[in-house]
């Protein structure tokens, strides 16, 4: 029986998947996804609440949407086109390329006509599947199979391992975890382009079809659509394979002689660990006798003048230097105000770490005088690297500054973030106190 309108009863129902670009339980037991954050948004707007349905196949998802199981399908997919019928596409949100993804470690294939006698795989029922079945009319040996029980993602570790040659996938499930593997490399792009949208049976509700492409229009041009993709895609392209194979590297080799410290970071400051491991990864690659030309030093690359703040004596000494670096970064985060979200007030704390304060302040003038939101991170990190150009600027009161350095350094230590946080399982305090456990 289709469930009665979300206007009537106030009640949204709403089909996903689990998974990065959907729906997820965070490190701190949260939901998050990019998904989660958008139908959560959307109900605040029109006063619903939200029951979440899962299914594991996108045929599942679609049936249960055609039956009217549900009142929307929000999981960042396109289906196929023989899969869309009796439903309709709200606005769309999120534009997107079918990329051909393989493993640099093996064969790289450079167009379609490469892919015959290849391990090809795409997700079932996929507009890929559509894009591929094209493709073989111009290239007839073409060959490749379709996955029902499993996601793009999925794809993507399969190649990384190498039990597949390539995957056919969208280019944001690519961008999103493309800094966890470093041996994946886009071989080329299939047509046609698409955009991301929820999508709604054809027999539901017109009034709720009306509220999506309203709430999408609105948050288009608010700003909040741009800060929760920022939060999901905004640092995907930042780092090198070196990079990312470096980091996979030392936290088997490094990370677990100084863990405890960044424990014992966490529990002083709140600061998940892994964020201050990565900001320690990029500052030092984990090496507490690091020095820099400008005679910045240790694991957290503090000044004299910082760590005679944080009561630092010995910055090469891995403890002092974790536990005053976090205490710093805790002190930019409280700096910035409660009226602030808080990922945007990590963000632009560690580029008051990289530059300082007064610099971040200078960028968040200058966003506002033109017309940026001035609490988004994804709105500073625009003004920020104007800091460098000379000349007058509105609001500017501390002259020159490698703004464009502190971005790459937020965005390197987000991704690094985003790499623990895959690998390296999040740290609950002890109910008894931490230093009974360390003597």
């Amino acid at each position: 029986m289709p469930l009665p309108p979300p206007e009537v009863t106030h009640r949204l129902v709403v089909l996903t998947y689990n998974g990065g670009a959907t729906r997820f339980e965070a490190a701190n037991g949260e939901p998050a996804g990019m998904q989660n954050d958008l139908v959560n948004l959307f109900a605040l707007q029109f006063g619903y609440t939200v029951e979440y349905r899962t299914r594991d196949h996108v045929a599942e998802l679609l049936d249960a949407l055609r039956q009217q199981q549900a009142h929307l399908l929000a999981a960042d997919l396109i289906p196929a086109r023989d899969q869309l019928h009796d439903l309709v596409f709200g606005s769309s949100y999120f534009p997107v390329h079918q990329v051909v993804v393989c493993n640099t470690d093996g064969i790289h294939p450079e167009s379609i006509s490469d892919l015959p006698g290849l391990r090809v795989a795409t997700v079932a029922d996929s507009w890929h599947d559509d894009a591929l079945r094209a493709a073989r009319l111009k290239v007839p040996a073409l060959q490749w199979r379709e996955v029902a029980g499993g996601w793009e993602e999925g794809l993507l570790v399969q190649v990384a391992r190498g039990d597949l040659d390539v995957a056919v996938v969208d280019s944001a499930t690519y961008d999103r975890v493309r800094h966890l593997y470093a041996n994946l490399d886009v071989a080329f792009e299939l047509p046609p382009d698409g955009n991301l949208a929820w999508i709604l049976p054809q027999a539901g509700s017109p009034v709720l079809r009306q509220q999506v492409n309203a709430f999408f229009a609105q948050i288009m041009r608010d700003g909040r659509l741009k800060q929760i993709v920022d939060r999901y895609y905004g640092y995907a392209d930042r780092l090198e394979d070196q990079d990312v194979g470096g980091i996979l590297q030392r936290m088997h080799a490094v990370l677990p002689k100084y863990r405890k410290i960044f424990y014992e970071a966490q529990q002083l400051t709140g600061i998940d660990w892994r964020l201050l491991a990565a900001i320690s990864y990029q500052e030092s690659h984990w090496d507490p006798q690091a020095t820099s030309p400008t005679g910045v030093r240790g694991m957290m690359m503090m000044t004299v003048d910082t760590a005679d703040k944080m009561g630092v004596d010995d910055r090469l000494d891995p403890r002092q230097s974790v536990l005053g670096g976090a205490r710093y970064l805790q002190e930019l985060i409280d700096q910035l105000g409660n009226n602030v979200d808080y990922a945007d007030r990590v963000w632009m704390a560690l580029a008051a770490y990289n530059q300082g304060q007064g610099h971040l302040d200078d960028a968040r003038n200058l966003a506002l005088n033109r017309h940026l939101n001035p609490r988004l991170w994804c709105d500073v990190k625009r003004t920020l690297p104007q800091l460098s150009v000379p000349g007058p600027h509105p609001g500017v009161h501390h002259g020159y500054c490698r703004g464009g350095e502190a971005v790459a350094f937020v965005e390197s230590v987000r991704t690094y973030y985003d790499i623990l946080q895959r690998y390296e399982k999040p740290w609950q305090p002890p109910l008894v106190d931490f230093a009974s456990h360390t003597k």
